[in-house]
């Protein structure tokens, strides 16, 4: 990595509902590509009066899983949401059970005469049920809002004051909890960070919602492979990520697809979505707690009741936000001029290392993130209209190789390496945190 700045001329993509426009400006010269042949260096970070930190290309070592965006911190629910939730599932199981007791306390002459009344009115009690499911539609078609950028209709339930407010209350959350690892501004790796995020959202200020948002970073000094941006624009990065990518063009991508969740409001949709269907679910609730004529089967039935919504509902949602995150960030990065291809190499790389450690691969349904392996693909897809749109900027011409293909060769270094390797020199490597150990040629 050099700190290299030369002029050049930078387009801003034309999106619904903005004017295009072009001007010059200071490109980064590190975001051009190596040519074939040299070797790509490892991520050397320097800075005036400063030891030089070298973050290495293909040494990965993973405590966890990978996810940008964990749920908690990308989809804050609201305050008073919280307090009150807890609260109705309280009272619809109180209600449930009240009406399980009220009913089985009744002498059976009682039961037939209220069952033949509700046979009789059969047709009132349909009409009453019909009545409140239009209510619940007409709100869910009444609170309807258009996506930023994409266009894309969402359910928007909360005020974006509350959670600007919220935004603060967990970033200073997040400020006690990292407040001895943060790193000072000084700091190179800081500087890579600082650096990528402006030139970012240089490059997309032609979207009122990047240029309405002040982006503050964080670089934390913590191992996990980890990154997020609250609403506000508060990006936290660990170092963990730094280690883990590649190039800066890996980086860039990545921190495109945060970015693009904060601008996206992300977190207000997937609090919304929740908030819409756990109030229905508290119908649900008071049914199952009335019908079941056990508690033990009502606590059975709340379960399998809390497991449905979860897997048909709020995971396949959180899936399509990432997918939407990283589509929009992909462009972002585009429009940065950043090597758009490296965003499918980073997410193969992930699947690779896990691969290696051993960990086993969870079913993406089960999962709140698209598994790394469709993600690569998905991006693939995606990438010749990234590139196009790259083009479109006046970006500099990709000179080097294709980092999918260095990849691929990387991939079958591997395998020559790990058919020749002997038995006791893979015992001395610790098990429990592989490196990958790559020459980029």
């Amino acid at each position: 990595y050099r700190n290299l700045i030369g002029k050049g001329l930078r387009c801003l993509l034309d999106v619904p509902r903005t004017e295009a426009y072009r001007n010059e400006h200071h490109s980064l010269g590190w975001l051009s590509s190596q040519p074939l042949g040299e070797k790509i260096p490892s991520l050397q970070i320097s800075s005036v009066g400063q030891t030089s930190h070298h973050l290495p290309a293909w040494n990965i070592e993973i405590n966890r899983s990978f996810h940008t965006s964990p749920s908690l911190q990308a989809a804050p629910v609201p305050l008073f949401w919280i307090i009150v939730k807890p609260a109705q599932k309280l009272f619809a199981i109180i209600l449930g059970r009240s009406i399980r007791n009220w009913w089985k306390a009744l002498p059976p002459n009682k039961r037939e005469l209220i069952k033949e009344s509700a046979r009789k009115n059969k047709w009132k009690i349909l009409l009453g049920v019909s009545s409140l499911g239009v209510v619940f539609v007409m709100f869910y078609f009444t609170h309807l809002e258009e996506t930023p950028i994409t266009g894309r209709a969402r359910l928007l339930v909360f005020g974006k004051e509350h959670f600007r407010e919220l935004s603060q209350m967990e970033y200073d959350m997040w400020m006690e909890q990292f407040k001895n690892q943060m790193l000072p501004e000084t700091d190179a790796r800081y500087q890579v960070v600082e650096r990528v995020v402006r030139h970012l959202s240089e490059s997309n200020k032609d979207i009122p919602q990047v240029s309405a948002l002040k982006w503050v970073i964080h670089v934390v000094d913590e191992p996990g492979v980890n990154a997020f941006v609250l609403p506000n624009g508060q990006v936290f990065v660990f170092t963990g990520l730094l280690d883990a990518v590649s190039d800066i063009h890996q980086l860039s991508f990545i921190l495109g697809h945060e970015i693009a969740h904060a601008v996206l409001e992300h977190a207000v949709k997937k609090a919304s979505l929740v908030h819409f269907l756990d109030f229905l679910s508290l119908i649900f609730l008071t049914m199952i707690w009335a019908i079941c004529p056990r508690d033990s089967l009502a606590i059975v039935g709340q379960w399998i009741q809390s497991k449905l919504q979860e897997f048909m509902f709020d995971r396949p949602y959180s899936r399509t936000l990432e997918a939407e995150a990283d589509k929009v960030g992909l462009h972002f990065a585009a429009k940065a001029c950043v090597d758009v291809r490296a965003s499918s190499v980073f997410w193969q790389q992930m699947e690779l290392a896990e691969s290696i450690q051993g960990q086993p691969k969870v079913p993406e349904w089960l999962s709140t993130h698209p598994s790394h392996e469709n993600r690569a693909e998905r991006l693939e897809r995606l990438i010749p209209e990234a590139l196009k749109i790259r083009e479109s900027c006046n970006c500099p011409s990709l000179s080097g190789p294709d980092p999918r293909l260095i990849f691929r060769l990387n991939m079958q270094h591997l395998l020559e390496l790990s058919k020749g390797r002997e038995a006791p020199n893979s015992t001395k490597q610790d098990p429990s945190k592989p490196k990958l150990d790559f020459p980029h040629t």
